[in-house]
């Protein structure tokens, strides 16, 4: 495994248990209060960039991740890509749609 992959499995891992340890306070509340909370606590605080590797792992099969962080990924807001970012912001080129006349 090269560098850059330990780091990023290293970031993953640090990802999961900053949830999961999120998720063990909130398990202390109601369910549906915690799963609120937990969502709320991660929508305040954690930058998109956190949320969209959080989501990249949850789409991947969520593996050990706790059950309240996978309850609470409904109210989570999920970060548009970076691609749908820069195009927000003017950057790139948007999509070519099907039958669309090329410019020269």
């Amino acid at each position: 495994m090269s560098h850059d992959e330990d780091h990023i499995a290293g970031t993953r891992e640090k990802l999961v248990r900053m949830a999961n340890q999120i998720a063990t306070f909130f398990h202390s509340k109601p369910r549906e209060e915690g799963i609120a909370g937990l969502a709320e606590h991660i929508n305040k605080f954690w930058e998109p960039r956190m949320r969209r590797q959080l989501f990249e792992m949850l789409d991947s099969g969520g593996e050990n991740f706790d059950d309240l962080v996978i309850a609470a990924s409904a109210k989570i807001k999920r970060p548009k890509t970076p691609e749908q970012a820069d195009l927000g912001l003017g950057y790139g080129k948007p999509a070519q749609t099907e039958g669309a006349a090329v410019r020269k």
